[in-house]
């Protein structure tokens, strides 16, 4: 047998110490190069961050209902101009006749007496619609009529739709754009002159139309007009400010009727030729909603606001959701498309339920729920939300009422405690004949002046508010029966204003399954709300076609 000795056991020791620091010391670098390359990793995902939300500083932008700058327009060229007053025209009765006078009467069109006209003719007749109320109601109802007619003409008017004169650079001097006229109808040409520094024995302008003619509203001296009447004008005259003066009183007449279009007028002299263009259409008739009387500054929801949703099957999730509504609004309406198999009453005051063919779908469900709506604005919610003290409809309402947004959203809180207010930046990129780019990105454009909770931008989430008008003219693809919500922006692009505050919460009811509960229900719902199979590529057709798009991008 062989002993070791108190010297080797000793060194076998010490080499056994090495070889444990070492491995240590092994590990130890291990460690710090991992917290180091963690540290880098940390510090450079803080700087790129950094560099995201420092580089795109969102700016405060006023957004409230206001009208065009009245500064655009030279006023003066609506009448005639002083500098021509000491030159003698002669006006056109026949002419003048035809112009709008701004002063419509309600007094049914005179008719001759002719034997046997009411066996062939209809008679004329004439109602004053102010008739039917009584003239202690009249007043209030016409004063909110008016608030209500400034507010839709702040909203719908821009400034594109202005008079502007281009300046005689040219030297030819005419409208830029704000020339409109009804169909059939006849208006003044404003802001045409002829400014010329050269010394001419003639001075000739010629206007050209296409759905039009031209006429004069009076006849000025020594000037020599030839196409009255016709597409094709020629005004010329020895003295500059007899044309001119001429022009002042040149007629435009719609002759080929369509709702809505433009002419371009070619309008030149000698070697100079511009073009401008005159719409033709008729105006927009407004859609106005009573919003009902008010206390202060307090709005009146019920008279304002009603709320739609969709059901299919949930039926105790649709009912917790009208719980919660009565606790805080309990005569406001409820509208419900309902499109379950066996569709159950749902009873109650100022409620609607509307029943449709089993699994028609959700945009379907959608479009009737509003297509029945009769107030301002209608308050989208899903059948498993939950009103709680913070679902402040007027906050939404007021944010409407104040600017020039069509619909604005909420936010939804989860079981979790964390609230979404899904806001997408969404955009069209031109492309070529392969079809255009859809880009989607997270987040808005700007924040509003006044609101600090809320911002612009073009897609929310399914809890909003919106003017009941332009939700109907962007309408809901019933095509899309199971899965859509961004599809309805995507449609709005370019016709709804949208916002977006995050003080105004509804919750989202619970989606944890307890295993000692049935679930029946809720797995034949999942059945039809998840589709596996072509769904997904029945959107992309949509995308491709509809919407002409060949690709989309996002994150």
């Amino acid at each position: 047998m062989r002993f070791k000795t108190r010297g080797s056991l000793m060194s076998e020791d010490r080499t056994e110490e090495k070889t444990m620091k070492f491995r240590l010391g092994k590990r130890m670098r291990v460690v710090r190069r991992s917290l180091c390359f963690i540290s880098v990793v940390a510090v450079s995902l803080a700087v790129l961050c950094l560099h995201i939300w420092t580089s795109r500083l969102y700016s405060v932008v006023d957004i409230s209902n206001r009208a065009p700058p009245e500064d655009l327009l030279d006023y003066g060229v609506l009448v005639p101009s002083e500098k021509y007053a000491h030159i003698a025209f002669k006006l056109k009765t026949e002419v003048l006749g035809l112009l709008p006078l701004n002063s419509c009467k309600c007094e049914a069109a005179p008719s001759l007496n002719l034997p046997l006209q009411k066996h062939f003719m209809s008679p004329a007749y004439a109602f004053n619609f102010s008739s039917v109320f009584e003239p202690s109601e009249l007043v209030e109802l016409h004063r909110r009529r008016e608030e209500e007619y400034r507010s839709h003409k702040q909203r719908s008017q821009s400034p594109a739709d202005r008079l502007l004169i281009a300046k005689a650079n040219s030297p030819l001097e005419y409208p830029v754009q704000g020339v409109e006229v009804r169909p059939l109808a006849t208006i003044l040409l404003p802001g045409l002159s002829l400014q010329d520094d050269v010394q001419r024995k003639t001075y000739t302008v010629n206007l050209t139309a296409t759905l039009g003619t031209f006429n004069m509203a009076a006849e000025v001296d020594e000037v020599d007009v030839s196409g009255s009447g016709e597409m094709r004008l020629s005004v010329s005259s020895p003295l500059l400010d007899n044309l001119n003066r001429q022009l002042q009183f040149i007629t435009y007449t719609n002759t080929i009727f369509h709702p809505n279009t433009a002419d371009v007028v070619q309008f030149g002299t000698g070697s100079h030729q511009t073009a401008f263009s005159i719409k033709i259409r008729h105006p927009t008739t407004p859609k106005l909603y009573n919003p009902g009387s008010t206390s202060g500054s307090d709005y009146n929801i019920s008279t304002l606001v009603t709320i739609a949703t969709k059901t299919f099957i949930r039926y105790d999730k649709l009912r917790t959701l009208i719980d919660s509504i009565r606790k805080f609004y309990p005569t406001v309406m409820i509208i419900i498309a309902d499109d379950s198999e066996k569709p159950e009453k749902v009873d109650g005051p100022y409620i609607e339920q509307y029943f449709m063919p089993f699994g028609k779908g959700w945009f379907a469900g959608r479009n009737l729920a509003i297509s029945q709506v009769t107030t301002k604005y209608v308050l989208w919610v899903d059948d498993d939300f939950i009103f709680c003290p913070r679902t402040k409809v007027e906050k939404l309402v007021h944010i409407l009422e104040k600017t020039s947004l069509d619909l604005v959203g909420g936010a939804v809180r989860e079981i979790t405690g964390y609230s979404t207010t899904y806001r997408q930046q969404i955009s069209v990129q031109a492309g070529d004949e392969h079809g255009d780019c859809l880009r989607i990105r997270r987040g808005f454009h700007h924040r509003i002046e006044g609101f600090p909770h809320c911002v612009v931008t073009d897609g929310v989430v399914n809890f909003f508010l919106a003017r009941t008008e332009k939700v109907l003219q962007v309408g809901f693809d019933p095509r899309l029966s199971r899965v859509g919500h961004l599809e309805f922006f995507i449609d709005g692009l370019g016709r709804l204003h949208v916002g977006s505050c995050d003080d105004v919460i509804v919750d989202h009811a619970s989606k944890i399954k307890l295993p000692w509960k049935s679930d029946e229900k809720g797995q034949e719902y999942a059945k039809f709300r998840y589709p596996t199979g072509s769904v997904g590529n029945f959107r992309h057709e949509l995308f491709y076609f509809k919407n002409r798009f060949q690709c989309l991008t996002g994150n």
